[in-house]
């Protein structure tokens, strides 16, 4: 790996060829800041800012991310890792000096025996106790995972999908970048968990209505029953992750609905809507 001044204030963002990595690496390069991009394969990477470092590495194995730490000082680290206590070892000896976490904000209304809640705690656990300076970002859901309707979309105007009667302040991506942006570039911002969401709570069908009205198409969401649920979660998760949506969204667990001010006072403007969203990316649903 290309030797680098260790001055230079590298900052490496895992996970960079998704949702908010991608963005976080745009926004850091369209800013000047050194970045290296870290990804398990190169495949997806050409779409990245060309005059970024890109290195390859498994998070799921700290011995691999020996080469692209060299002279990193800063990361911008996804949580969910099967050995993040070893994960943050490797971190803390090459002498970073913050680490900001991406975290979910179910970590404070969920059960400790959820399958999901205690993987975002051991997260948080092990960032928080491994002597490296941090900060967590707690997020809502994704305005992206929307993307999971894109091939329905495509196929016929109804779409089915789960949990209809759930509210969300899901947050673009874009904005869980821009404060970790702001957050990775000033220090008073080390030692704070911060909770994030979008402007507002809305349904699935309130989603869809958006899509409908930025394709100009006559979209219909309908909601999965109890059973479908569960084989539709079954597809893409293990049945202790199967269990955990159901407990948080079925049997109301969690409430993820609540719209809180963070974007705006940490970046400076509001955050994005949910058109906004869909209008960057409507393309992907073509």
């Amino acid at each position: 790996m290309t030797q680098v001044d260790q001055n230079s204030g590298i900052v490496l963002v895992t996970g960079a060829t998704g949702n908010v990595g991608g963005e976080l690496v745009r926004q850091l390069a369209a800013a000047g800041e050194p970045v290296r991009a870290l990804v398990r394969s190169k495949r997806g990477a050409d779409k990245l800012p060309s005059q970024i470092e890109v290195a390859t590495g498994d998070l799921d194995r700290p011995e691999s991310l020996a080469g692209p730490l060299e002279c990193v000082q800063r990361i911008f680290l996804l949580g969910g890792h099967r050995d993040m206590l070893g994960l943050m070892a490797q971190i803390q000896r090459t002498g970073v000096r913050h680490v900001v976490l991406l975290s979910s904000r179910s970590v404070l209304g969920g059960s400790a025996s959820n399958a999901i809640v205690r993987m975002w705690r051991a997260s948080e656990e092990a960032v928080g106790s491994s002597g490296v300076p941090w900060t967590i970002l707690r997020s809502s859901g994704f305005m992206s995972n929307a993307l999971e309707w894109a091939q329905q979309i495509r196929a016929g105007d109804v779409v089915r999908g789960p949990f209809p009667n759930v509210l969300i302040a899901a947050i673009d991506p874009y904005d869980i970048a821009a404060v970790a942006a702001v957050v990775l570039s000033r220090p008073e911002h080390e030692g704070h968990a911060y909770i994030l969401s979008g402007p507002k709570a809305i349904l699935p069908a309130d989603r869809m209505r958006i899509l409908a009205n930025v394709l100009g198409r006559n979209l219909r969401f309908e909601g999965l029953t109890e059973e479908e649920t569960k084989a539709e979660l079954r597809k893409s998760n293990p049945e202790d992750f199967v269990e955990a949506f159901l407990r948080f969204f079925a049997e109301g667990e969690f409430d993820d609905s609540e719209v809180l001010p963070t974007v705006q006072e940490i970046t400076g403007r509001a955050p994005r809507s949910f058109e906004d969203w869909a209008r960057a990316h409507e393309q992907l649903f073509r």
